[in-house]
């Protein structure tokens, strides 16, 4: 069958999304989903005696996708021109002649998509928790192997002071580390029903209403919510937020592993498999599939969390403006979410560094990542902003003349002050490394936990 969505493109879909993620917005796993959120509303109607136990039965026992056509379900809802009611014909007609009027019995459209948001959100929050804890845990695992390996810090794209590469992913997998407490605070927010009936009062069921929403809850596992949530959008707004601000850090992580492992520089690679083609015009290259495509999959999905931010503005009681194009962004992010974080933990899974490089880059620089030891040194004779000036003077010059930053130094008479034995050590690479390892240290105890 021809697609015309990428993510469902037999050639293409494996970049956009997963099997895991799409199984979920499939027509046959949301009818699913939609079933089975029917199915629990009427047994939850008739725990509170609002809905025949038996009528509840069969509901539940026929809230089965293989016995809905779903070819019917789509024309009916086209002819109707409304969301719900070509699957609530569908179902009737599947059931006995005593459930047919129990279905969907004073529920909207907002109480079975809302609360299929709900079911989303706790699919997509397992996954989250899963794949980044699979993430936090190998940067863990890269700062611990590499927590005194020397490599260039950068500032503006420029080599500034040596740092570890143990305390680059350490700062990988605290930021990691803040995304899942993020999500293990905010799911109590966004895994809610939704059970409000036409203007969110609960009216149509009198005085069980209250425990009708309990029931309804309880059925599902799913949480309570204070107030129905029909215009209140924030726990959507929040939930794509989150998606994006994760996918964000992997984006940065992989555009951190993007740019270092360019053949200038070369400090880190991505996992190579034998048969994978970077060019059909240069047969030599190895493109970086998995880190550039971290980039591609975090922008799109920080594109969606804008338009899920727009839909808390709604107006009155019901704005389908503003719950419809969830419908989309939704399941546009979730799907990207799910490929970025699986490609996340892949490139991880395989980067691989080269400390030799690494050293080899600092070196490369003469001496110069070194001025800040220097100048801290000097600041102890003359003041830190003369100690400033005065390196920086001679650092000026050293590069202009083509100079290593030792030969530099010398040449100005202002720094004879430190002598040489002490202007040696402090040209060392190892003792310029600040606290570096025991901030990895820090990050490894702060992060033991798991995500739950």
């Amino acid at each position: 069958m021809n697609s015309a969505h990428p993510a469902d493109s037999a050639i293409f879909g494996h970049l956009w999304t997963t099997p895991e993620a799409s199984a979920l917005f499939s027509d046959e796993g949301r009818t699913q989903s939609w079933l089975q959120i029917l199915a629990a509303l009427a047994q939850a109607q008739a725990d509170v005696g609002l809905v025949p136990p038996a009528a509840a039965e069969a509901i539940r026992a026929h809230a089965d996708v293989g016995l809905i056509d779903l070819d019917v379900v789509a024309k009916l809802t086209r002819e109707t021109g409304h969301s719900t009611l070509g699957l609530i014909r569908a179902l009737r007609d599947v059931l006995p002649e005593g459930a047919r009027e129990w279905v969907y019995y004073g529920a909207t459209v907002q109480d079975l998509t809302d609360t299929w948001f709900a079911l989303v959100f706790r699919a997509l929050g397992d996954i989250a928790g899963r794949d980044v804890t699979r993430m936090r845990d190998r940067a863990l695992e890269l700062a611990a192997q590499y927590r005194d390996t020397p490599m260039c810090g950068r500032t503006h794209g420029q080599p500034g002071l040596p740092i570890t590469f143990g305390f680059k992913a350490a700062v990988w997998a605290a930021e990691l580390d803040r995304h899942l407490e993020r999500l293990r605070q905010g799911r109590v927010r966004w895994e809610v029903v939704q059970l409000g009936g036409a203007l969110g009062t609960m009216e149509f069921w009198g005085g069980r209403a209250l425990d009708l929403l309990e029931g309804f809850a309880a059925q599902l596992g799913l949480g309570v919510p204070v107030v129905p949530w029909i215009t209140a959008r924030d726990g959507v707004a929040e939930f794509t937020w989150l998606l994006a601000a994760i996918s964000a850090t992997a984006g940065k992580i992989g555009n951190e592993v993007y740019q270092l492992q360019r053949p200038e520089i070369g400090e880190l690679r991505e996992s190579f498999t034998p048969g994978t083609v970077g060019s059909i015009t240069m047969p030599h290259k190895r493109n970086p599939e998995i880190s550039e495509h971290l980039v591609t999959l975090s922008r799109v999905i920080r594109a969606q969390a804008g338009v899920a931010l727009d839909g808390m503005v709604c107006e009155h009681e019901r704005d389908g403006r503003a719950w419809k194009a969830e419908w989309l962004v939704i399941p546009e992010a979730s799907m990207a979410f799910a490929a970025c974080v699986g490609s996340g933990t892949r490139m991880l899974d395989g980067l691989r560094a080269d400390p030799a490089r690494m050293l080899a880059n600092i070196g490369s620089h003469r001496g110069y990542l070194l001025s800040e030891p220097v100048m801290r040194a000097l600041a102890d004779r003359l003041g830190k902003h003369s100690a400033h000036d005065s390196v920086y003077a001679a650092a000026m010059h050293g590069i202009d003349q083509g100079q290593d930053f030792r030969t530099a130094l010398r040449e100005d008479t202002r720094l004879d002050a430190i002598p040489d034995a002490e202007l040696d050590e402090l040209l060392e690479v190892r003792s310029s490394l600040g606290s570096c390892a025991a901030f990895v240290d820090r990050v490894r105890r702060d992060c033991a936990g798991a995500w739950r």
